[in-house]
């Protein structure tokens, strides 16, 4: 379980995060909306300790991620992390990409690392491009790339930062369809997302932040039929 409690967030002047509590469950899908700025990949930035909070605190199965005697390498491996560029090793092949961590980080036997490698690369849909090197994939393929080099740590959660923002709207299809496979096999996820209609099919929840704060959440069928904020209606109204 993730819990987030009061968290702020300031980048000098800037408060990015205005006292944000949050709880996510286990096997939870949650999507993140909002526009531009208002604090949605930050959240997910200091889920996984790659930014410092100012207040508050957050727990992931409870361990305290800002705590001072916390060990962030291990806390980063319960937590899968997508970018939205996907920056693998241009000089690894396909599968060499996805093993190395697990033998690097968890220590795994290079026979284990390339089994699991081929394992999650099968699950994405990339078993034919072992080895291939990343500049020959799509960008649709080397996002698919980059959610198989998170699976391969074994995390309990997935955090998707806009994953399918940078592609050409033809690929962004795979990549959606790679995470709703991930959805329907209970994954627990948090995804900041643009695609509305992915928001509405895949998510439990669907929380809209606005300037900071987290406006509104609830399921999917309130936030997009039903909203109670002003903000959330007039977020809405524009990205339709």
């Amino acid at each position: 379980m993730i819990q987030i409690r009061d968290l702020h967030k300031h980048f000098g002047d800037l408060h990015v995060l205005k006292g944000i509590n949050l709880d996510v469950n286990k096997g939870e899908v949650l999507s993140v909306i909002g526009s531009s700025g208002s604090g949605k990949s930050t959240l997910l930035y200091c889920l996984n300790n790659l930014e410092q909070i100012q207040q508050g605190s957050v727990h992931v199965d409870g361990i305290n991620v800002h705590a001072k005697g916390t060990d962030v390498n291990k806390l980063r491996q319960k937590l899968g992390m997508v970018f939205q560029q996907w920056n693998s090793f241009p000089h690894l092949t396909v599968l060499e990409n996805v093993s190395l961590a697990p033998r690097i980080v968890k220590g795994k036997s290079k026979g284990e690392a390339i089994a699991m490698a081929e394992k999650q690369l099968k699950h994405v849909g990339l078993g034919d491009k072992l080895k291939h090197y990343p500049n020959s994939l799509s960008g649709g393929q080397q996002q698919r790339l980059a959610i198989a080099r998170a699976l391969a740590m074994e995390p309990e959660y997935m955090l998707f930062d806009e994953a399918t923002s940078a592609l050409d709207p033809e690929k962004v299809g795979e990549v959606l369809d790679t995470m709703r496979l991930l959805a329907e096999e209970g994954m627990t996820m948090i995804c900041v997302t643009h695609e509305m209609g992915f928001a509405k099919e895949v998510s439990d929840r669907v929380a809209h932040f606005h300037q900071g704060i987290m406006e509104e959440i609830g399921p999917p069928e309130q936030i997009f039929g039903a909203p109670q904020s002003e903000h959330t209606r007039k977020f809405l109204a524009n990205v339709r």
